[in-house]
């Protein structure tokens, strides 16, 4: 699937890559991209290459926490027209429902979903995209702006519960420590951030119902087309996997239908429920596989799997390889 981008997204890609000796436009020009991208904000460009450009660019500046630098002083204009909005939002609630409502006008890629259970909220961030290499350095960057977001109305002091990601842990944990704290766990199962529920009623004194409502006009202009039901399929797969509740009859109640209509609708656009969860663990094994930390009993799990033995078995049927040699 095809995904496009703000190329506000690259914001502070300049700077970070010649305090690290890269040359910037050496290293966009390399990934396809327009230079253009580095100066005009709201140019809409290539999700995929995107990320390859974040990836190469801490390959070779050495640098893990290349992403994390580049979002730790990102500013809501930065988010274009969606910024504009979440300034007038009147409590962290609204704003982070505005987020999620509209995040397809500055990012089509990215799948943002909020889950409350008893004091606690958690936001899960993952990349919906044919994609099978790392995407490190675009998770860290996005959980930079969705916490710069939220400090915005908790204050500067405030920090999260919990920011985990599915990543293996850097060798040097400072940055992470010093933009988010001090609890940030990896090899997690989701990247996410977890918060206290009061949190989200933080009313924001600056609000302005007013310009809210001239804001949610704007974003609303800057609509882009509604994902296809497959793509909306996708995206629940990619969140519910990794938890052991990826079955058809859950991902048919979080789009309020059921397990016939999923199998209908899906058809009709020449795709099937279990080749869109195999199309997913296709692209994704590999980049588990290459965390040498981690167990293949976790692998298997992340990956949906009831034991190690299916998806050793499902991992041969696919590579005619065995899961533990790659």
């Amino acid at each position: 699937m095809s995904t496009l981008i703000r190329s506000a997204s690259l914001t502070n890609f300049t700077e970070i890559a010649q305090q690290c000796g890269l040359e910037p436009l050496t290293l966009v020009r390399a990934v396809g991209l327009p230079a253009k991208c580095l100066s005009d904000p709201d140019l809409k460009i290539d999700t995929n290459a995107v990320v390859r450009l974040l990836e190469m660019a801490a390959r070779e500046a050495a640098e893990p926490a290349f992403g994390l630098r580049m979002g730790e002083s990102r500013r809501l204009s930065n988010l274009g027209p969606l910024g504009l909005l979440l300034r007038d939002e009147p409590t962290l609630r609204h704003a982070l429902d505005a987020i999620v409502r509209h995040i397809r006008v500055h990012n089509e890629a990215l799948v943002i979903r909020i889950e409350e259970a008893d004091t606690l909220v958690l936001i899960r961030e993952e990349f919906a995209m044919d994609l099978s290499e790392s995407r490190r350095q675009a998770a860290e960057l996005a959980m930079a702006v969705t916490y710069r977001i939220l400090s915005l109305f908790m204050g500067a002091a405030w920090r999260p519960r919990l920011v985990c990601f599915s990543h293996a842990a850097p060798a040097n944990r400072a940055t992470h420590h010093r933009v988010f704290g001090d609890q940030v766990a990896f090899n997690h199962e989701f990247n996410g951030l977890m918060c206290s529920q009061s949190d989200l009623d933080q009313p924001n004194p600056s609000a302005d119902p007013v310009m809210a409502r001239y804001a949610q006009e704007l974003v609303a202009s800057k609509a882009v087309d509604a994902p296809s039901f497959t793509h909306q399929v996708q995206q629940l797969i990619l969140l519910l996997l990794p938890l052991g509740q990826c079955t058809a009859d859950v991902v048919a109640q979080h789009l309020g239908c059921d397990r016939r209509t999923i199998t209908r609708r899906l058809a009709a656009e020449d795709n099937g429920f279990h080749q869109l969860v195999d199309d997913h663990r296709r692209r994704i094994v590999g980049q588990y596989l290459q965390d040498k930390s981690r167990p293949l009993a976790q692998v298997s799990s992340l990956l949906g799997f009831s034991a190690p033995s299916a998806f050793s078995r499902w991992y041969r049927d696919q590579f005619d390889a065995r899961a533990r040699d790659a």
